[in-house]
């Protein structure tokens, strides 16, 4: 106990002056270390003051905590004597100060001083008593203090080990007191009782009264958690908004939306079936709590009901030269394409009921297959959706999740429906051939149903769960390729080909199109930039390497911006002309050459035509005879088709030995080695069979190739020239590169119409049937006559079952 009067001091006690520090809602206890937060200047001046001597400062707390100017009897008679650790000054001018508490100690009087607290004190010593009920104290506070730690999980339970090895019952009360979450008085309280044993006891009495508080609050935690579950969380919640909503007069939402939803559903077209289906589910909407979860599930289901475009429709146009012309305005070239949309407007305008047609525009990337979609549309005055197919691989992508599912909504055609507002758009299937197929399903087979006409009338989507109409939308489908598309859904389409522009086509768009969208685009006027046609061309050959025409819009926007650049410059009035030679000023130096016609007539060289996804190529074969043993080298990576071509063209020469004035055994002395250009471009297909022979018989035989002629074909071992394919861009490449005839199958002579007239004013077209007729036509013979001998020839016809008399060698020429 302290000492209530200073007569009752034992006379021998020292005393101490000691600057002090009022606490506000803290009491510190001896062994206690404790940062604090000083911000009274005479609190601030008491630590700079005990700084200046042995750091010792008595710590006392304040009876209200309100009082910013305490008096002498506004502070506990009793605190503790601390020690200064540590001292920071803040930037605001307060200080944070780190201090240990030693031991407790009254206050005798206080000093006069205008800058600090300064008190008379001594320290006080500690009362202990081991005896047996110290010991008992010690182990049921110890075990109050470990329930009382899991019980409070502000307290680290590394506390309770810290504790337990305390054998200083003074020590532990303090310790414990310090980590207790009680009231000031209480904690002063336990400070002033100097006897250790009632200190403890005083504390074992303040934790059992704590864990009693804190046992009930579990339990009412536990008994509240149990009570509010999910459901009657909601059903509580639900009533007191009703409770509300009565006391403020307002009127019952809910049942103001199940009247509009009523409303809705006696005043939307549908299907019978639908029309059925959504009386149900209202029907069983109106039996739930509005709260409850499966009431928002129905509701949602209700609005996709409702929001569908089931009977709404929008007028098609049927004007067949309107239609023509909005094409025309869009789109360069595509005669096909555009040909087959006509056709449908055509037989559309004489029959009202018409299944929607299933068109797939199959083509490379950048020749117009999703705008070529938009314009459709546009011609035929519907609606336009996209769905980008491009790695999609489940199927509830395409049908829906069935509303079991938390989230689940319908497949993306009907919200692509939803969001056309029409059921008669044109539907556009984007990248069909880029879709896959996982353990989720396969969207292909869904898609099965969406593309059929003669199923998708009754399209069931797994969220509906009822049928949708969808004969009356126009499906097109686009792909870079018909490999990535399954054979049975390929089948439920009609395939349009939409192969590569050529150069002229290129020059036309971007004339046309491409350079004033591109001067639109960056701000300029017509008289700011002139493109010529022969920059036009250029840039085209040089400067882009694609089927289509995104580069060349890439590169015409490069010229632009530069040209913007130089308008701000210069000023508005600028006029600039792009020639063919300055384009590298603009577009740097060129990225990509072109084949054209060989200088000179050379032994083992010969031109062939390749076509590729780009349009075509120039394909220059080299063949070289060696000294050896009749090793055959074929190299330029070319794929097993061309090596399986090089072997059969081969086969061909040695059979033809005699005919040829060659050695029958010529094979056998020498090594061929055959080689086609720029090796690091995978190259394949038959078609370079007869150049292959060509140059192979030229390099044998010693005889240059005329460097005017370029020839595709298929070779067999018997000497027929087989058909080929991509004659057109094979045509173009050949005018190109400036070669003036071109030696082609004879089956090929359908595809000519497809090949502009005024290309073939300049390229003159054999058409061949056999190698002999290429050999002829090709080489530089001085006396073909001596070589081609005509009862040699016929004989060996014959002997190969063909007729008697070889094919003339027609040219033809427009």
């Amino acid at each position: 106990m302290f000492f209530k009067d200073n007569k009752d001091m034992p006379e021998k006690v020292q005393e101490l002056s000691v600057p002090l520090i009022p606490l506000r809602d803290i009491v510190i206890f001896p062994y206690m270390v404790v940062p604090l937060f000083v911000g009274r200047d005479k609190s601030i001046k008491a630590l700079e003051l005990a700084m200046s001597q042995n750091k010792n400062v008595l710590l006392a707390a304040q009876k209200k905590a309100k009082t910013d100017e305490p008096l002498p009897d506004d502070i506990y008679k009793i605190g503790t004597m601390g020690n200064i650790l540590q001292l920071l000054k803040l930037p605001d001018g307060s200080v944070k100060v780190l201090v240990e508490g030693k031991k407790r100690a009254q206050i005798k009087e206080f000093l006069p001083s205008n800058e600090c607290f300064m008190v008379k004190a001594f320290e006080i010593d500690e009362e202990v008593e081991e005896t047996v009920e110290t010991e008992a104290l010690i182990r049921n506070v110890i075990k109050a203090f470990e329930v009382y730690v899991k019980l409070n999980k502000k307290i680290p339970p590394e506390m309770v080990m810290s504790v337990s090895s305390i054998d200083d019952p003074g020590r532990l009360a303090d310790i414990i007191a310090s980590h207790l979450i009680i009231k000031l008085h209480d904690k002063q309280a336990i400070l002033e009782l100097i006897n250790a044993a009632h200190r403890l006891e005083r504390l074992y009495g303040f934790m059992e009264g704590e864990i009693e508080i804190l046992e009930a609050e579990q339990r009412i935690r536990q008994r509240v958690k149990k009570q509010m579950e999910k459901t009657q969380k909601e059903y509580y919640l639900s009533e007191q908004m009703k409770a509300i909503q009565k006391e403020l007069g307002e009127k019952d939402e809910f049942k103001s939306e199940l009247h509009e939803l009523e409303e809705r559903i006696k005043n939307k077209k549908m299907s019978k079936e639908a029309a059925k289906k959504a009386k149900q589910e209202f029907k069983k909407l109106k039996l739930m709590a509005p709260m409850a979860a499966e009431a928002t599930v129905v509701r949602n289901y209700l609005d996709w009901l409702l929001s569908l475009p089931w009977a709404e429709v929008t007028e098609e146009k049927k004007d067949i030269n309107e239609a023509e012309k909005c094409l025309e305005e869009d789109h360069y070239g595509l005669k096909q394409v555009k040909e087959r949309i006509v056709e449908h407007l055509a037989v559309h305008g004489l029959v009202e009921e018409m299944k929607g047609p299933i068109l797939c525009l199959v083509g490379p990337p950048g020749v117009g297959k999703t705008s070529l979609a938009k314009s459709v549309a546009r011609a035929t005055n519907r609606k336009f959706v996209r769905l980008s197919l491009g790695g999609v691989r489940d199927e509830a992508e395409i049908r829906g999740h069935r509303r079991t599912y938390i989230g689940s909504m319908p497949g993306k055609i009907i919200q692509s429906l939803k969001k056309a507002g029409a059921n008669n758009p044109v539907f556009l299937l984007d990248e069909v051939d880029k879709m896959s197929t996982d353990f989720r399903g396969d969207p292909a087979s869904a898609l099965l149903e969406v593309l059929d006409p003669e199923q998708n009338h009754s399209f069931n989507d797994h969220y509906l769960d009822c049928d949708y109409d969808l004969s009356k939308v126009m499906f097109i489908t686009t792909a870079n390729s018909l490999q990535g598309i399954p054979y049975p859904l390929l089948d439920r389409m009609e395939i349009i080909r939409i192969t590569g522009y050529t150069e002229m086509e290129k020059a036309n768009i971007g004339r046309r199109f491409l350079i004033p969208k591109q001067v639109k685009a960056h701000g300029l006027s017509d008289k700011n930039l002139e493109v010529p046609d022969a920059a036009l061309l250029t840039i085209i050959r040089k400067y882009t390497r694609e089927a289509g025409v995104r580069n060349l819009e890439r590169e015409i926007a490069s010229i632009c911006r530069k040209t913007a650049k130089e308008v701000l410059k210069k000023g508005k009035d600028i006029s600039i002309k792009i020639a063919a030679k300055s384009l590298s000023k603009y577009l740097g130096i060129p990225k990509y050459r072109y084949g054209r016609i060989e200088e000179k007539d050379e032994i083992g060289v010969s031109t062939g035509l390749a076509w590729t996804e780009t349009g075509g190529e120039l394909l220059s074969i080299e063949v070289t005879v060696v000294t050896g043993t009749g090793k055959l080298t074929v190299t330029g990576k070319l794929g097993d088709v061309m090596q399986e071509s090089a072997q059969a063209a081969l086969t061909y020469i040695r059979s033809r030995a005699d005919f040829l004035g060659i050695d029958k055994d010529f094979y056998q002395k020498i090594d061929i080695h055959i080689h086609v250009p720029e090796g690091a471009i995978p190259k394949d297909g038959p078609s370079a069979g007869i150049a292959i022979a060509t140059a192979i018989a030229s390099s044998i035989m010693k005889v240059p190739v005329r460097k005017d002629v370029a020839m595709t074909g298929e070779i067999t071992l018997r000497g027929k020239v087989l058909p080929i394919g991509g004659l057109k861009e094979k045509i173009l490449a050949a005018h190109r590169g400036m070669i003036p005839k071109v030696l082609v199958p004879k089956e090929n002579e359908k595809d000519i119409k497809e090949i502009p007239a005024v290309i073939l004013k300049k390229v003159g077209i054999s058409f061949v049937e056999h190698m002999d007729d290429v050999l002829k036509a090709s080489l530089v013979l001085e006396k073909p006559e001596e070589i081609f001998k005509k009862a040699q020839e016929k004989d060996i016809y014959q002997k190969q079952g063909m007729p008697d008399t070889a094919p003339n060698d027609g040219i033809i020429t427009h």
